[in-house]
């Protein structure tokens, strides 16, 4: 990777993790953005769908099974614009699931940076077979 890219990746990344304080989730805050062309064409960190109260966690302090992750809530988003995702990035704060691996494949998201990695790798591991460039930038 060129060093103007980097730079680029490490920028768009922290703007992510900018955009992760959003959240109203107390566990873990993720931010996403979807970039094209060196355009941001869509956002989203984790939280509750449209309309629900913005509380993530249950009395135990576990995530309520319907939070949206930040990379679901952008592409969700894409698919409510004229924009679309062929061939873009997308900059995480966090590694993604297997779930939101598969959004992104389907997606035709093309590469993926992310900042922190999560204790399981499947996500990770299915963009990879999928051939879609993963750049890690965490410590």
């Amino acid at each position: 990777m060129n060093e103007k890219q980097q730079k680029l990746d490490e920028r768009y990344l922290r703007m992510a993790c900018i955009w992760a304080e959003n959240s109203y989730c107390v566990r873990r805050q993720v931010g996403a953005l979807v970039v094209k062309d060196k355009m941001i064409i869509s956002d989203g960190y984790n939280g509750t769908p449209t309309g629900f109260e913005n509380v993530c966690e249950d009395e135990n302090n576990v995530s309520k099974p319907y939070v949206l992750h930040a990379e679901a809530n952008a592409i969700t988003k894409l698919a409510r614009s004229s924009n679309n995702s062929d061939g873009s990035t997308i900059y995480i704060t966090a590694s993604p699931c297997i779930e939101c691996a598969k959004l992104i494949i389907q997606a035709g998201i093309k590469r993926v940076v992310y900042g922190e990695k999560y204790r399981l790798t499947d996500g990770i591991d299915l963009l990879e077979r999928a051939g879609i460039e993963v750049v890690y930038l965490g410590e």
